[in-house]
């Protein structure tokens, strides 16, 4: 059935249609919208299963993902096929909430879901308790001491008592349960509701029949009690998923609501961020953020960079220096031209990341959606065979042992012993400043056992600086500050370097000059031509650069001063390298560049081997040998030469400065630029990896020691239900530990 002709349950949703406001929470490849959207109403992994089917059988969607656990929906399909507004009442109709995954409409929809939780749970367990205060003078009466009108009255009660906590406070398991058997998939609400089902019918049958097909026993204060246990449960796991939600939502609100642009004639207006243009000019105030990325083009101001990149430090920023959306203006205005927006900004190429690695399904958490689905058969098998048994050998007791069978085999911790523990740690990764791009990369980083790095931007900053001066024999000592005065009248990298590193002076330089590949030329006062650049352009000299960059300084073909220039070190790269070998692991550099260059950037941060001069091809070749003898290779790279092996290798990893290209094969971002969170993000992975094994494992002990107690007849419907509700929130608080 097309939903086209379907009214809107939330009429408001029709503005996502509107071109400008999609921006924030979609982009696009090929001819193809990619939207994300907050669900609601998601209990277990079936009800994934059915919004993918509804959307995809709506005309114009090309795909869709849910992950259950996040709450999310990751939806392609094509505008000129259909509505978005459509496919938001196609979800609707199928049971369930969703509207764009930004910040205003989710945190009110999480609100609203939470407070109908709330409720639920407050009413479950305020009828619980009363339930249990008319049940409790039945179960410490001596024999003969109630009267039987007595009994019914009470036992009466409790049943006008269940019934709101039936219809009310248990509606979500009966629609879940009714949605999952509709689309002809089998959930966990099922055995849930059948439960409650049978053990209401069953005691209301005693209720008003003590002796009729059901017997005399009721149940109601085992049903509410179950209820308030499983409830609570969820409840406290909802709390867990917003929470996630919300480390996300931080990031989405960064961008300011209006920004101030200059047009050419000095006029200033606020406008939509989504309205931007590279190339217009913004004034940006002191506390306001960064609504585009851009240049400086006149302040001084500082940055707080901290939740794009971790760095919790104000970045002095000035005249031609970069800035990033979202990003915080400190201390000064600004003026700042725009030079990328929307979906080309760092900042929403990072908010992409996070929701893609929300959406993405590893192996771990198929796998386990794949284990709970046979279970549920043989847990309605089971249930089905000791009623059958039990009604042959005590009829009295049938009905309350078929449901604690089937309440205490409820797969709830099964099914979320992976995804609660791979949320935990996506989110704590993200707030050490490494994105997850690919949702493999949890997985596959407890199993590498080689780091594969690239010099350049990665063990090294990128960025020349100012090593050591070599004056000729006799040379003027004023020198150097002369070739800095110079030096500050290019844009060159080894100039930039000079400025930055000698003390800011003056000198009369006239006629200024630069080469494009050579240097620079200037007259002094004295009319001397004097050059700055390659030295056999500037002229005559002993060359001490022993390989190392340089820049020459002379006068009237005579080289009078050198400069020696060397890559800065990551400053926490010895200490990641140590961290990394102390682990067993193995490490190896794969540089391009020359050996002299390599093998001492490989000493220096203490690198095992050193591979230089290497090619794209040479490298490739390289990671591949390597993983024919089976190793599990790590890559941590930046450049576009990087891309090919980031693809190939067992893991990747792009620095946050990397190229779009290297980017777009690599698994995982790091913001922060700290090679540190390189073995601690490895330490986390097994640490995820343990805690699912764990989970597991006490999902299939739990139901191992349980099911038997409970055909037996040893373990009443209120107990099992107990059980059922704090296994899984035993199961979410261990994968929770990974939060810390």
């Amino acid at each position: 059935m097309s939903t086209s002709a379907l009214p809107l349950s939330n009429p408001a949703s029709i503005a996502v249609d509107d071109p400008a406001l999609l921006a924030p929470f979609t982009s696009w490849e090929g001819g193809d919208a990619v939207s994300a959207l907050q669900l609601s109403g998601l209990h277990c992994a079936a009800c994934a299963g059915i919004i993918e089917r509804a959307l995809l059988a709506q005309p114009g969607v090309t795909g869709a993902s849910v992950h259950a656990a996040a709450s999310r929906l990751k939806l392609r399909w094509r505008p000129e096929q259909a509505r978005l507004a459509d496919l938001v009442a196609a979800v609707e109709h199928a049971g369930y909430g969703a509207v764009p995954d930004v910040a205003a409409e989710a945190r009110r929809l999480r609100q609203r879901e939470q407070r109908q939780a709330l409720w639920r749970l407050f009413v479950a367990g305020f009828m619980m308790m009363q339930v249990m205060m008319l049940a409790t003078p039945v179960y410490v009466a001596a024999p003969g001491e109630m009267a039987p009108d007595q009994q019914r009255l009470l036992q009466w009660g409790q049943w006008v008592l269940s019934l709101p906590v039936l219809m009310f406070s248990a509606s979500p398991f009966f629609k879940s349960a009714w949605l999952q058997l509709r689309s002809r998939q089998l959930g966990m609400d099922v055995p849930v509701v059948l439960g409650l089902v049978v053990a209401f019918v069953a005691s209301s049958a005693a209720s008003f029949d003590p002796g009729g097909l059901f017997g005399h026993e009721v149940y109601f204060d085992s049903l509410t009690m179950f209820v308030s246990f499983l409830l609570a449960g969820r409840y406290l796991e909802l709390r867990w998923r917003h929470k996630a939600a919300e480390q996300l939502e931080q990031s989405v609100q960064a961008l300011p609501e209006l920004a101030e642009r200059i047009d050419e004639q000095g006029r200033s207006e606020q406008v939509h961020p989504s309205r931007l243009r590279v190339g217009d000019l913004l004034r940006v105030a002191a506390g306001q953020a960064f609504a585009a990325d851009g240049r400086v083009q006149s302040g001084h101001s500082a940055v707080n960079e901290a939740l794009l990149s971790g760095e919790s430090l104000p970045v002095a920023k000035a005249m031609g220096d970069e800035v990033v959306a979202g990003s915080l203006n400190l201390d000064a205005p600004l003026l700042v031209r725009v030079e990328r927006v929307g979906g080309d900004t760092r900042y929403e190429a990072i908010v992409r990341l996070m929701r893609e690695a929300l959406v993405q399904r590893p192996g771990s958490l198929a796998f386990a959606e794949r284990m709970a689905r046979p279970f549920l058969w043989t847990v309605l098998l089971l249930a089905a065979g000791a009623a059958a048994w039990w009604s042959w050998w005590d009829p009295s007791r049938a009905v309350w042992v078929a449901v604690s069978v089937l309440i205490v085999t409820c797969p709830c911790a099964l099914s979320l012993a992976a995804p609660a523990a791979r949320v935990a740690a996506t989110a704590a990764l993200a707030r050490r400043g490494l994105l997850l791009r690919r949702a493999e990369l949890l997985e596959t980083l407890a199993e590498v056992d080689l780091l594969v790095l690239d010099k350049t931007g990665t063990l090294t900053e990128g960025q020349l600086v100012l090593g050591r001066h070599w004056l000729a024999p006799g040379a003027n000592p004023g020198l150097p500050a002369m070739a800095a005065a110079l030096a500050a009248q290019s844009r060159h990298p080894l100039s930039q370097a000079l400025r930055r590193a000698c003390p800011e002076t003056t000198f009369d330089w006239r006629d200024v000059r630069e080469q494009a590949g050579q240097g620079l030329e200037a007259m002094d006062a004295d009319g001397r031509s004097w050059r700055l650049g390659s030295q056999a352009w500037v002229g005559q000299g002993v060359d001490p650069s022993q390989g190392l960059a340089q820049l020459a300084f002379g006068c009237e073909g005579r080289v009078l001063l050198w400069f020696l220039f060397d890559e800065r070190m990551r400053a926490d790269a010895a200490a990641a390298l140590a961290a990394w070998h102390e682990a067993g692991l193995d490490s190896l550099l794969l540089s391009g560049d020359s050996p002299a260059r390599a093998d001492r950037v490989a000493a220096a941060a203490g690198v095992q081997r050193c591979i230089a001069g290497a090619s794209p091809e040479r490298k490739l070749a390289v990671v591949a040998e390597l993983q024919a003898a089976g190793r599990k290779v790590l890559m941590v790279g930046d450049g576009i030469n990087d891309a090919p092996v980031l693809a190939r290798a067992d893991a990747s990893i792009v620095m946050a400065e990397g190229a779009m290209l290297a980017r777009a094969q690599a698994d995982g971002v790091l913001l922060v630029n700290r090679l540190a969170e390189l073995p601690r993000a490895r330490a986390l992975a097994l640490a995820m990896r343990r805690i699912v094994k764990q989970n597991l494992a006490w999902a299939a002990l739990y139901n191992l020691a349980c099911v038997p107690l409970a055909l037996a007849g040893l373990l009443p419907p209120w107990a099992a239900g107990l059980g059922m509700a704090l296994s899984s929130l035993l199961v979410v608080a261990n994968a929770l530990r990974l939060n810390r």
